[in-house]
């Protein structure tokens, strides 16, 4: 048995220890889970030195012929992951929470941005093309994205025995519930056959192999 028929066989074990999970949370899935992940943080942090850290100490921290300018903003995130590194000692554990503090913030502004621009645009020009395409169609689109945004919005007021919503709240936000129950049963659907049709491709791919070869 060759190297590659030891991979294929060792391919066809782990698919079926992640299939497993099917029937429930056992120990074999949570061992190739534990596997996978290993490899895939190895995998990560080796790509990540070589074509990443590597490069850009080269260009800019460590590089010759390097302007000033260049340098220094090099030397930040450097700076930055030496704070980090910090987090793991108790008493100098809050100076890295300056760079915790930059990462999220950044992270935040990004995400607004990006859900401004990537989201909430193109829904709502999605929204008014569906209402002119179709009347009855772009009706069920605008009430479910109102209905939705409803939902989670959680302003109430004072009532007897806590807070409560208002009533047109309450309605339209249970319909809120309705579109994203239907929206979630849709998708858990689509991920169920999706698997199946993944684990029979697999399964058929590595048998063929092994018996081929």
């Amino acid at each position: 048995m060759n190297a590659e028929q030891i991979g294929l066989w060792a391919g066809l074990i782990l698919s079926l220890m992640v299939f497993s999970y099917l029937l429930g949370d056992n120990a074999l899935y949570r061992i190739a889970v534990y596997i996978f992940s290993g490899l895939v943080a190895g995998f990560v942090t080796v790509v990540t030195v070589e074509s990443v850290v590597i490069p850009w100490l080269n260009a800019t921290v460590i590089g010759t012929d390097v302007p000033l300018g260049a340098r220094v903003l090099g030397a930040i995130p450097l700076a930055l992951g030496l704070l980090l590194l910090l987090k793991g000692s108790p008493r100098l554990g809050r100076i890295g929470n300056l760079a915790l503090a930059f990462i999220a913030g950044v992270g935040a502004a990004v995400a607004v941005a990006g859900a401004i621009s990537g989201t909430l645009l193109p829904l709502a020009s999605a929204t008014s093309g569906a209402v002119s395409a179709d009347p009855l169609n772009g009706f069920l689109v605008v009430l479910g994205v109102v209905c939705t945004l409803i939902y989670f919005q959680y302003l109430a007021r004072p009532a007897p025995g806590g807070v409560r919503r208002g009533l047109p709240a309450r309605v339209f936000g249970a319909v809120g519930h309705g579109f994203i129950a239907v929206t979630l049963g849709a998708l858990y659907a689509a991920a169920i056959l999706t698997s199946l049709t993944i684990f029979t491709e697999r399964i058929a791919f590595l048998l063929n192999q092994i018996g081929g070869g």
